[in-house]
This record gives C-alpha cells, structure tokens and sequence, in this order.
C-alpha cells in the first residue's frame, strides 16, 4: 500500500520530528518509498502548512502538523493496545489493522476506547498515547546505533513498521529488555547487542530505528 500524508506525519513525529528536523533518508528509509516519492510528498505537506524545510538539514512538524499527527497516533496506538491486549495480537501484526481502524475512529470512540483500556500510556511499541488534545512528545532518546560498544541500554521504543517488527520477531528481540553492546561491525555493519540469556545481531538498519535508554 503506497504511503499517504497522514503516514508521513505519524512517521516524522515517531522519528522526533516535533523537535528536531528529519532528514529525507530518514523517511525513505522508514516509510520504504522512493526519494522522489518523499520529496513530491513534502512538498504538498509543505503547501498545507504541515511542516516546515530547511535546506540540507530537512522537515519539522509545525504546531498543525504536530496536532494533526498527534491526533491520528493517539487512535492508531489505543487500537493498538486493544488489539494487543483483548484479541491476541502479536505487536508485529497490529499496524496495518490499527492503520485501517484509525480512519473510521471519531473522538467519541477514541474517548470511550481509552477509558476502557483504563487509559493506557504507551502502545505495545513503547510510544506514548496522548489524551485527547494533547500534543505528543516522546522525549528526547537515541537509537541503539549511536551509542558505542560497551554501553548498557534498555529497549524504550520501536518504529511502528510492519518490515521492521517482522525482522525484531523473527531475532527474538523485545521492549523493556536490557542489554550491553558487545560489537558494532565497522561500514555500518551488525550490532551485536548480549544479556543474560541471549546475544543478538541486530542489523545496522534496525538499530538505527530502535530507541533506547541508556543504563
């Protein structure tokens, strides 16, 4: 399915689009389109008021774009949770369903699902459910690949992306899990990520898309 508008807002906002500007290989990289595609698809966001451009340096969510990606995440994340929680999803098949769910939600159902999911604050990929109205911001964290060889980190978030969540299922790697890096393979090679119980080879891909906490 080709990514539309309201795609690319949701994936700048998770890329920490509402405090810092993402660049156009960022989103090629998420969203899995052609740079052409990207660029022509930023440039309608653009004419709408949605983000703003700098030159070499990329996109930033304006105040509008912000409300309106904040609004369709906060949908998309509490179907999330249900789908999750009360039909046995696994958090690698509830995206294209919750992206499906999203556009049929009015605030009046997104409202009665929060309050019976008991207000949850976070989806199954780690990022947060805003209330109604508020603006989300995740907080400022890096991904696994920008931190050297050595360093404890806790698994805190995960870009909601089918390709991506398929690939962290199929290496047995989980939110909330702790682990020390053990290597980082030069020429942006594998992560080799190591607790307890098991060691992981995560691609330099992922890594790059996954959000963790230092220790």
């Amino acid at each position: 399915m080709t990514p539309n508008r309201e795609d690319y807002l949701k994936l700048i906002l998770e890329l920490g689009g509402d405090q810092k500007k993402i660049n156009n290989k960022q989103i090629v990289s998420g969203l899995d389109v052609s740079a052409a595609s990207v660029s022509e698809m930023i440039s309608k966001l653009l004419k709408e008021g949605l983000v703003e451009h700098s030159p070499y340096q990329g996109v930033q969510l304006t105040e509008t774009g912000l409300a309106s990606a904040s609004t369709l995440i906060r949908k998309h994340r509490l179907w999330e949770v249900f789908l999750v929680e009360h039909l046995h999803y696994s958090w690698n098949e509830v995206h294209d369903d919750a992206e499906v769910l999203e556009h049929v939600t009015s605030e009046t159902l997104a409202s009665r699902l929060e309050a019976y999911l008991d207000h949850p604050r976070y989806c199954p990929h780690g990022g947060m459910i805003p209330e109604q109205g508020e603006l989300i911001h995740e907080g400022e964290k890096n991904t696994m690949s920008s931190y050297p060889v050595g360093t404890k980190i806790r698994i805190a978030r995960v870009l909601d992306e089918r390709e991506l969540l398929d690939y962290l299922v199929s290496i047995q790697l989980n939110i909330h899990e702790e682990y020390e890096i053990v290597d980082a393979a030069a020429y942006e090679g594998p992560i080799t990520i190591k607790n307890d119980t098991k060691e992981i080879a995560v691609s330099y891909k992922a890594a790059s898309t996954i959000f963790v906490d230092k220790l």
